[in-house]
């Protein structure tokens, strides 16, 4: 749960320096590609601008299956708009096998909401 704990925390200290992606690691969000190798995934975490808006993540709740370890937590954005914003819950299954404690996989599905 530590690998997938930071990742999570990396999304909204935008430093995935520490995240330990194996070097193959892919993610999948809505079926499309969005992370080609563990080095993309920590690049775009530092710095890509699709994560640039992300301010905060709530606790994740997780549940062990395995090697797989899935987690629901919520995305808070930064950007407002008279008061609101557009966060979205986040259903995440990590591939982090316990030989090695490296991410291999991140299945990700997304349900945006409005929050105030």
């Amino acid at each position: 749960m530590a690998a997938a704990q930071a990742y999570i925390d990396a999304l909204s200290s935008h430093d995935a320096d520490k995240v330990p992606f194996a070097p193959g690691c892919i993610r999948i969000e809505a079926g499309l590609k969005s992370g080609f190798s563990g080095e993309h995934l920590r690049r775009s975490l530092n710095r890509g601008p699709q994560y640039r808006v992300i301010e905060a993540t709530t606790p994740p709740e997780f549940t062990v299956d395995g090697d797989h370890i899935h987690a629901k937590f919520d995305v808070l954005t930064k950007p407002r708009l008279f008061g609101r914003r557009v966060c979205s819950h986040v259903d995440e299954t990590f591939l982090i096998p316990a030989s090695d404690g490296q991410i291999h996989h991140i299945r990700a599905k997304l349900t945006p909401f409005v929050s105030r």
